[in-house]
């Protein structure tokens, strides 16, 4: 059914904008103010005091940030603004090789939330309740927490969406709709205004009253899996009236009101997931003449195994300016993202948190942007789904502007701020390992490797990869410094296994997979070893030496 809310939504949102850009400023100072008159006395944390975490956790981010310039390889990454982020990383301890374990959103935040990988969790797509194998009993992160004395709380997107309720906190709360006139805001919802440079598919006749979930489907021909088509929209609202920009004011004021004991604090930031819906001046921000498109390989051996790439019809069906058009609405996600954290941060300067709290930056997976022959999205082995930004900030500037090239895992986040808190462990075997260790000394010798995993259950009908089928398939990933090995294995079949591997010092885009080289049997064959082994047979010997 179409929305017929348009007109009046569109006015309210103009009114506001124009309030906000003529009184911002003043009232930002005026509400600072009268917060902290209301907010109850500042805690004196001193060096054995536990400290406060602020968790900053965003949705399908890759490291297309300014701060990973010189990690990254990818010409298309180089125009996205982010200078709050940036200076993030300068006041604390950026990670080059952080890893999801799985880059979807349900399994990787079950994972990140209990301290287990995803096979014992037993969580790999987006439907499947989180404790529907370990339990209502096992306390999760922010329980574990609450459990000793933490203030917790969440606002947006910490577990998955419709799965919030399986975690505990002192306070839960949804983002507020873009809406005014709307309870909820449903996350798929477009409204009836794009001010972009070029359009997407989905905008056709009707488009200016909002399109549903049902109508953006619809507007591609349908019959194309869960994933949405790729949408954007520029719009001219302001940017704290976007649904991530409500979590930010109230993790903010959270924040003050909870100043005179340890706080758990979860901000989930939505964005850069689809759809590409945010304020105009994020997208003016990345103008389509200043995009590139990702690059090409001169030649490709086609040895790529069908599970481990899906290029839907809608996809190849844009052309090359609504593909730039594309990757610059997902920077202007980036940018407001940016915008948001900076507000977070600003609130701990002015409530006096900065030098009591940990504050940690991450996201659940990465996302593609036309890479590897016109991949979007995520749910793929490589690079751009599995590795994430991680930014670690701590009270006393310890280590502030070092690059750490340790290869850490999201599983390991529990552990690492239970050790960085002080608390005893939890009654459950963590799956992870505490870094604090590379917090404390960024250059020290660290895991030799991290590990991935996704199923496949993608039907052959929806895309143009003919050899791919509903029964579907497991892929299991080793992520060494040099090298990433995948095996991808039939699921509920006899089958053959199909492989992986590619040489990230030669080729860190990962254009070729060697796995068919003679002089490369004797690693396939280490690779596959270790792999099967696991995350234990991986662990830095020396660890309990180095905290």
């Amino acid at each position: 059914m179409k929305r017929d809310l348009n007109v009046t939504t569109l006015i309210w949102c103009v009114l506001f904008s124009n309030l906000w850009v003529n009184t911002s400023a003043q009232n930002a100072d005026r509400s600072t103010r009268f917060l902290s008159e209301m907010a109850p006395p500042l805690r004196m944390v001193h060096d054995e005091d536990p400290p406060n975490i602020l968790f900053i956790i965003v949705d399908d981010l890759s490291t297309a940030l300014g701060a990973y310039s010189d990690s990254n390889n990818r010409p298309h990454y180089a125009t996205v603004s982010t200078p709050n982020l940036d200076k993030l990383a300068s006041e604390g301890i950026l990670f080059t090789n952080a890893f999801a374990q799985n880059p979807l959103c349900n399994p990787s935040r079950a994972s990140i939330l209990s301290g287990l990988r995803p096979d014992t969790v037993d969580v790999h797509d987006t439907s499947t309740w989180p404790r529907h194998k370990i339990g209502d009993a096992l306390r999760m992160l922010p329980e574990h927490f609450d459990d000793h004395g933490y203030f917790t709380a969440r606002v947006g997107k910490v577990g998955h969406s419709q799965f919030e309720h399986a975690i505990s906190w002192d306070e839960s709360k949804y983002a507020l709709s873009r809406d005014p006139s709307q309870l909820y805001h449903p996350s798929s919802y477009l409204p009836g205004i794009d001010l972009s440079e070029v359009r997407d598919n989905t905008w056709a006749e009707g488009s200016e009253n909002g399109m549903s979930r049902q109508e953006i489907f619809a507007a591609v021909g349908g019959g194309r899996g869960l994933s949405l088509p790729l949408t954007w929209r520029a719009t001219n609202e302001s940017p704290p009236m976007t649904p991530d920009g409500t979590t930010a004011t109230r993790v903010i004021e959270l924040m003050a009101e909870n100043r005179d004991k340890p706080f758990f604090i979860a901000a989930g930031l939505h964005k850069p997931h689809q759809p590409w819906v945010g304020p105009v001046e994020f997208f003016n921000q990345h103008p389509l003449a200043e995009i590139v498109l990702p690059p090409i390989p001169v030649s490709d051996d086609g040895n790529t195994p069908p599970p481990a790439t899906l290029v839907l019809d809608d996809d190849a069906a844009l052309s090359q300016q609504q593909k730039k058009q594309a990757i610059a609405a997902y920077h202007a996600m980036v940018s407001m993202v940016d915008h948001h954290v900076g507000r977070l941060l600003k609130g701990l300067e002015d409530f006096g948190l900065a030098e009591s709290t940990i504050v940690v930056f991450t996201s659940d997976h990465g996302f593609h942007l036309n890479e590897h022959g016109g991949l979007w999205r995520k749910q793929f082995q490589y690079d751009e789904s599995i590795r994430v930004p991680l930014i670690v900030r701590m009270p006393d500037g310890r280590n502030a502007g070092t690059v750490s090239d340790g290869i850490v895992e999201l599983v390991d986040l529990y552990p690492t701020l239970m050790d960085l808190a002080s608390l005893p462990d939890p009654t459950h075997d963590l799956e992870g390992m505490s870094f604090k260790p590379l917090i404390n000394r960024p250059h020290s010798p660290w895991k030799t490797a991290a590990f991935s995993a996704s199923r496949r259950m993608t039907d052959s009908s929806s895309s143009n990869n003919p050899l791919m089928t509903t029964e579907g398939h497991d892929g299991q990933t080793i992520r060494t410094a040099r090298y990433r090995y995948t095996e991808w294995t039939p699921l509920g079949r006899e089958g053959e296994v199909l492989v992986e591997l590619y040489d990230l010092q030669r080729d860190p885009i990962e254009y070729f997979n060697i796995k068919d080289d003679p002089a490369n049997a004797d690693l396939m064959a280490e690779l596959s070893d270790r792999l099967a082994t696991g995350w234990q047979g991986e662990l830095p010997p020396s660890a309990g030496t180095l905290q």
